[in-house]
């Protein structure tokens, strides 16, 4: 089931519009909405749009868009290329025995996915290339910035929002030390 674009999907947009540069990953890519964005940007030369759901990269594909490639891969099983910019909107709440949802279920304690993108994303990233990633504080900001340091990466806070209910959104910008 495609993930429909929400609070989250449209803060990272406004960064993937300012920063996605070169070639661009759009990783787990649901409605696509990132992806396309990229696509028409003046920086950008090429978009690869990918995602677990088989029924994301159907829709993908079916609107056409010259410049954008879009294919089917559990985080980086399918790739083999090197890019400059890494956009990723990854689920990442805590797993719900009651609601398991793909786009949403990030792991047991919400960082699991997140931490086996990091350890992956570096041997597809170009030298100087960065990560515009987001998630919540409901995955827990503290293990995020560990696994950050932990796989050799450094991090920019670029925005901070708050939502209702207590939860917050940290939009990032990675890159390689």
């Amino acid at each position: 089931m495609t993930y429909e674009p929400q609070e989250d999907s449209y803060l990272l947009l406004e960064y993937v519009k300012q920063l996605a540069y070169g070639k661009v990953l759009d990783m787990g890519a649901g409605s696509g909405i990132l992806a396309k964005q990229a696509v028409y940007s003046q920086q950008v030369e090429e978009v690869v749009a990918v995602d677990i759901d088989e029924q994301s990269i159907e829709e993908l594909n079916r609107d056409d868009i010259k410049g954008l490639r879009a294919f089917q891969s559990n985080l980086f099983a399918n790739i083999t290329e090197k890019f400059d910019t890494i956009v990723f909107n990854p689920p990442y709440l805590p797993k719900d025995e009651k609601d398991e949802d793909i786009a949403l279920d990030g792991g047991v304690k919400g960082y699991e996915v997140i931490e086996m993108f990091l350890k992956n994303a570096k041997k597809h990233l170009k030298p100087a290339g960065i990560i515009l990633m987001v998630f919540s504080n409901r995955t827990g900001k503290k293990e995020i910035d560990k696994i950050i340091k932990r796989e050799g990466y450094r991090f920019e806070l670029l925005e901070k929002k708050s939502l209702d209910f207590f939860e917050e959104l940290y939009v990032y910008k990675i890159v390689t030390k």
